[in-house]
């Protein structure tokens, strides 16, 4: 449709109107709000898109929606898309959908109208089978609208929680989100902030500091530094924008398309896959710690390992790799921090991340080091029991290809919980240096040997006779091999080869649960 065809004067004023308004909104709010968005630090609505995907591919959905509230003044402010972009369009060549809240449009915030345009496409998403990518940037519900503002909120928490294990979900935190805002990023699989310039929480300061008269800024009450250290919420904290897109795509390399779909496979050429290194790595000294990661990055393929929620609960370390191309997930405790022992954090962590890769058919490979589980009454009381029964619950329903590999202590009922055999999984390797037996070898002889250490003439002397008699018995990993918990025991160097080779034999693993409606994970 032309100016020039149409006649009407007020009909061509209305659409000149509409074609100024529509340029507005595909410049981000115009020139003038552009410039404080960019004061602030931050990208607009359409950069970020821009950046996130392939250049050309984008396709714009419900660019000329606007909202419907004629109360407070909203009947003279109306922008065309109402404060979100959604569309579509491929990253690396690959099909996502994505919205990107306009904090230039009413501050973000929510409608009707906006909610509308977001949950038809989380539909899209679920119907064809892609991942979405929510761009937060909103100061919450929109007040005008009042009740029909807070329906809209739980329209997408109704999708989300529809879509979730179907489709993966990424929320990246651009702004402010707050109150009701916060759940629909929560309900999805992972989530980005930016340190200085996002924000999630469901009070504000303000609100904190009037209820319970704390006084604590923004960024402390819910930064990327306070969410991706010490409550969790977050999975990766960026230092910018550019670099939390940059992020996306590179967890989006490692995913698949959807539940149905297998993850992504690189082409990979073999080459000499021993690696000596890893026959030094385990210190003399078994209480002396070393860094899991380091095993970690000497296994998979080089430069491939992504790691997740890096800066919470250190003691266990979670994150993507690649190993001979294929996407793997890769679960291990770190000795490094806590001596590696399991605590409600490190539970909750493992256990969300384990539950994502047997939705999207990812295989899972555990590296095994494990103490056991941090005693105290701070962990009793708030819970070790139930959120220690978390990780394991996600283990032995996960029907992905499972490999352990025990580097170390496998100590316990954590031992049981790392993967084990007995909890359904597929291949468990340990090396020499593996201890695997109820507790560790000199609390153990103190309980069973109490009464002959006590007679003894040197108590110590029996004591250490007692310890080496009790390593040797359990603290190896032959005993649980000759049982057939350990199917093999290998030298180090030869983790890759042998993990590169099982991973292959379990390609067209099938596992099936017993017939339920879902199984009652322990919240």
């Amino acid at each position: 449709m032309s100016s020039r065809k149409i006649s009407d004067p007020q009909l061509l004023e209305k659409f000149n109107e509409l074609k100024r308004k529509n340029q507005e909104a595909m410049l981000g709010g115009g020139e003038a709000r552009i410039e404080q968005q960019h004061k602030r630090g931050k990208l607009t609505a359409r950069e970020r898109i821009e950046l996130l995907l392939d250049e050309g591919s984008f396709e714009e959905l419900g660019r000329f929606v606007m909202h419907r509230c004629r109360d407070f003044g909203l009947d003279k402010e109306h922008y065309l898309g109402d404060g979100v972009v959604t569309g579509y369009g491929t990253v690396n060549g690959r099909l996502v959908y994505v919205f990107s809240q306009d904090f230039t449009v009413f501050g973000g915030s929510l409608s009707e109208a906006h909610a509308e345009k977001i949950v038809k496409l989380l539909d899209l998403a679920m119907k064809n089978g892609a991942p979405v990518i929510g761009l937060n940037d909103s100061g919450g519900a929109r007040i005008q609208e009042g009740v029909v503002s807070l329906g809209g909120y739980a329209d997408i928490f109704y999708r989300n929680t529809l879509a979730s294990g179907v489709v993966p979900q990424i929320s990246a935190i651009m702004g402010p989100c707050a109150g009701g805002a916060v759940y629909s990023p929560a309900i999805t699989d992972f989530i980005f902030m930016v340190e200085n310039t996002s924000f999630m929480f469901v009070t504000g300061p303000n609100v904190v500091k009037t209820v319970t008269h704390e006084d604590v800024t923004a960024e402390e009450l819910g930064g990327a530094l306070t969410h991706s250290t010490r409550s969790g919420v977050t999975h990766f904290s960026c230092a910018n924008e550019v670099e939390c897109i940059n992020q996306i795509k590179k967890l989006l390399s490692y995913i698949p398309q959807n539940c149905e779909d297998d993850p992504p496979r690189l082409p990979y050429t073999p080459g000499n896959e021993m690696r000596e290194r890893l026959n030094n790595i385990i210190p003399a000294n078994p209480n002396q710690p070393y860094d899991m990661r380091e095993v970690i990055e000497e296994v998979v393929d080089g430069g491939t390992f992504f790691e997740v929620h890096k800066n919470f609960a250190e003691n266990i370390v979670v994150g993507f790799a690649r190993l001979a191309g294929r996407s793997i997930g890769v679960v291990g405790n770190q000795p490094a921090s806590l001596a590696g022992v399991l605590d409600i954090k490190a539970s909750i962590k493992g256990a969300r991340f384990v539950r994502f890769c047997d939705s999207f058919n990812i295989p899972l490979l555990v590296f095994e080091d494990v103490p056991g589980f941090l005693p105290g009454t701070d962990q009793e009381w708030n819970g070790i029991i139930t959120n220690g029964a978390k990780l394991l619950y996600a283990f032995c329903e996960a029907t992905v290809p499972r490999v352990t590999v025990i580097t170390r202590k496998a100590y316990g009922g954590a031992y049981d919980v790392m993967n084990s055999k007995h909890i359904g999984a597929d291949l468990n390797f340990a090396w020499p240096t593996a201890e695997i037996a109820v507790m560790g070898a000199k609390g153990a002889a103190e309980i069973i040997f109490r009464k002959e250490i006590a007679e003894a003439e040197n108590p110590e002397a029996k004591l250490a006779e007692k310890v080496e008699e009790y390593t040797r018995k359990f603290a190896t990993p032959y005993r649980a091999a000759h049982r057939g918990y350990i199917d093999e025991v290998i030298f180090p160097d030869q983790t890759r080869i042998k993990l590169i080779r099982a991973f292959a034999m379990l390609e067209n693993k099938v596992a099936t649960l017993p017939r339920k409606k879902h199984g009652n994970i322990p919240l």
